[in-house]
């Protein structure tokens, strides 16, 4: 009875814990059937959205920085895409590759050519080492161009593609400045972490463009990929900038610049070439000596350096006597054989021994004891008068340039508790006050400008998918400086200064050009004029050419030259150089030639074979009594153009020359076929004299296969 009972009581605990059991399946499907219900009918879109965080990301999209480009169109500065390359060392190319070691000798040549930077055997092992230690991220190669990054697609094994090659390629972008050194301080940058300098940060809001966002998702292989989602925003392309910048005129700048510093091995220098009408910048120079004797663009001293002028502040003090009626320049002053002392202030002419002479010829011959004595005598009772002078030439305010960090002038006033007895000679030769460059620089050019003072302007034009949206005219900052009677005055002692003064050792006898030099000794850190038993100087030359009909000004300060100290061998061999060069090069100076031209009507132009089409355009505007006619008028006008007599005309056809090859430049000029083969890297020897008539390499040759070429000059 009692096994019975055990047995009965067995089953129902069985039994019970079946229906349990039972009972707890059920409600537990029954729940996932109510979750299932719950997400995919009554939650859909809430999990759909959590679903799209984890698939879907939004990136920001960087704009496409825009474009500086110099007056003729050249690009100063622009933003290239550049490329870095990984590979995946787990790449079906690298690991079930039964050619593997074939590809990989064919692939560590292929990089040793394209590169040189490692032997075929070097790159061989580095691959096999990437294989070895299963690295699905080496850095390769960084920053390579994009034709490189073609290039790469077409070795073996990476022509596989991502996945089976373990070519990884990372795209972005960077700044190039095509013409280098050339203006660089001018252009500036905007690099992380450093001010923004230069055009590059002054447009920087123009330029930069806006970001931009693009909604992506995330496919098989962890691979985003773009799509079309109400989020996206295209990102906004900045706009371009045109300067007033000429590269020509700027290299010309530059280099003579370049080669003085050098010479004398100077701390810095800085050189200004600014067109008379306009105020347009059509140069500036800016060179610092680095420790290893070399010249790099790190500071602008044109827009920023204020420096004491020494004698080129004559001008302002002899503009001040004309103008109020003081001085003619006949009249006399005793230069007190080149001594005189004032107030405890003994100053000394460079040339002493000299008694009476005239206000011009203190002018030319740079006098201080002449100018600062009859700057005294007419302004010691009324100091204010003299400052007074300086302020109207706008010298006592920024010139609120279109570049940041101009450095406001510093011009004591009369009535500040530092004036003393000898601030009055001192400032009247240019000493207890300065200006940058430019701010002298707009003075001159004013005298140049029949008076009038123009801002200097450094961009004119900026555009947005080629349509200009701002546009910068010149602004005349003082309508009349002073009168005409004045001025001419003034432009007869600068001449003078060429003609009999301190410049006369560089007279030109193409052109005729005026000025004033500057030599001035430097305060030593604030230690005085001649710490240390040593003097430092400073050597200026201001003025402008062709003295005539000015077209140009120009400014070039040299800091601490360690040879020669004279303005007139420092500083105006520079100016005269740079004067030399824009002058053969420009046509439109040459008014003598022109005329002559146009009067002879019976000229019979040689043919030029070769020629950049925007030079010869220029060359035929001089000749009048010729046309110009386009051969090929149905094909679109090219960089070159190919010439010939066409009747009584100069006719031209497009010349379309393949970036690939090598071109045909024979009967060319040396000038535009260096540029041709030197803008492609491409080492030039040239031999003898007049144009192409040779060249080593025959044309249509793939220019990658070139590294040197020789070209024949002669009669082509």
């Amino acid at each position: 009875m009692s096994q019975v009972s055990n047995t009965t009581n067995n089953r129902k605990s069985i039994l019970i814990r079946a229906i349990l059991v039972f009972t707890g399946m059920f409600l537990f499907g029954m729940a996932v059937v109510y979750y299932v219900f719950k997400i995919q009918v009554k939650e859909v879109d809430k999990w759909k959205a959590k679903a799209n965080e984890f698939s879907t990301h939004v990136f920001e999209i960087d704009p496409i920085r825009g474009n500086i480009f110099d007056c003729n169109g050249n690009l100063l500065a622009s933003s290239v895409p550049i490329y870095d390359i990984r590979v995946d060392g787990q790449a079906k190319g690298f690991v079930a590759n039964d050619n593997f070691e074939n590809d990989l000798d064919s692939l560590a040549i292929c990089m040793a050519n394209e590169f040189k930077d490692r032997s075929a055997k070097a790159y061989k092992s580095l691959f096999v080492k990437i294989k070895k230690t299963k690295n699905r991220y080496f850095l390769l190669k960084g920053r390579i161009s994009f034709r490189q990054m073609q290039r790469l697609t077409k070795f073996p094994i990476f022509r596989l593609g991502k996945y089976k090659g373990g070519l990884l390629i990372t795209e972005r972008t960077t700044r190039e400045k095509p013409f280098e050194m050339l203006a660089e301080r001018t252009i500036g940058f905007t690099q992380i972490g450093v001010a923004k300098v230069g055009l590059e940060g002054s447009f920087d809001f123009m330029l930069s463009g806006k970001s931009g966002k693009q909604v992506m998702q995330r496919i098989a292989g962890g691979t985003w990929i773009p799509i079309d989602d109400e989020n996206s925003i295209e990102a906004q392309e900045g706009k371009d900038i045109y300067t007033t910048i000429d590269v020509n005129l700027q290299d010309v700048t530059e280099q003579s610049l370049m080669n003085k510093l050098v010479e004398e091995g100077a701390e810095w220098g800085t050189a200004i070439l600014m067109e008379v009408a306009t105020g347009h910048i059509k140069a500036v120079a800016n060179l610092t000596r680095e420790s290893d004797g070399s010249y790099t663009e790190k500071y602008n001293y044109a827009v920023a350096r204020s420096t004491e002028p020494g004698s080129t502040m004559k001008l302002i003090s002899m503009l001040s006597m004309l103008e109020d009626g003081f001085v003619t320049a006949k009249d006399k002053v005793d230069v007190e054989n080149g001594v005189k002392t004032f107030c405890n202030y003994t100053m000394h002419d460079s040339h002493e021994g000299t008694a009476t002479i005239s206000m011009q010829e203190a002018f030319e011959h740079s006098s201080n004891i002449g100018i600062a004595k009859q700057v005294v005598r007419f302004y010691q009772k009324n100091p204010s008068a003299f400052y007074k002078r300086i302020e109207q030439l706008n010298l006592t305010n920024k010139l609120k340039l279109q570049i940041a960090g101009e450095t406001k002038p510093s011009v004591l006033n009369p009535n500040n508790p530092m004036w003393s007895c000898s601030s009055l000679p001192s400032m009247s030769i240019g000493y207890g006050l300065s200006f940058t460059p430019l701010q002298l620089l707009s003075v001159y050019n004013a005298v140049a400008n029949n008076g009038k003072l123009v801002k200097p302007l450094f961009v004119t034009n900026i555009t947005d998918a080629g349509q200009t949206v701002k546009q910068y005219k010149p602004t005349v900052l003082v309508e009349k400086i002073c009168s005409d009677a004045t001025l001419k005055q003034l432009r007869d002692m600068m001449e003078g200064v060429v003609a009999r003064g301190t410049a006369s050792g560089f007279k030109s006898e193409f052109y005729s050009y005026a000025g004033k030099t500057g030599t001035a000794i430097i305060a030593n850190d604030g230690k005085g004029y001649n710490s240390g038993g040593k003097k430092f100087y400073r050597a200026s030359f201001c003025g402008y050419f062709p003295a005539d009909a000015p077209k140009y000004s120009c400014m070039v300060l040299i800091s601490k030259p360690l040879k020669e100290y004279y303005a007139a061998k420092v500083a105006l061999p520079v100016f005269k150089d740079i004067a030399d060069k824009v002058y053969a090069t420009s046509i439109q100076l040459h008014t003598d030639l022109k005329s002559k031209i146009a009067i002879d009507s019976a000229v019979h132009l040689p043919a030029i074979s070769k020629i950049f089409t925007n030079d010869l355009k220029q060359i035929m505007s001089v000749f009048e009594s010729k046309r110009l006619l386009k051969i090929d008028s149905t094909n679109e006008e090219a960089d070159w153009a190919e010439t010939s007599n066409y009747g009584n005309n100069l006719g031209y056809k497009s010349i379309d020359y393949n970036i690939e090859l090598v071109p045909d430049v024979k009967g060319m000029g040396i000038k535009d076929a260096l540029y041709l083969f030197e803008s492609k890297g491409v080492q030039v020897q040239v031999i003898g004299s007049g144009k192409v008539a040779k060249q080593s390499v025959p044309p249509n040759t793939p220019i990658k296969q070139v590294k040197k070429i020789v070209l024949q000059l002669g009669k082509a």
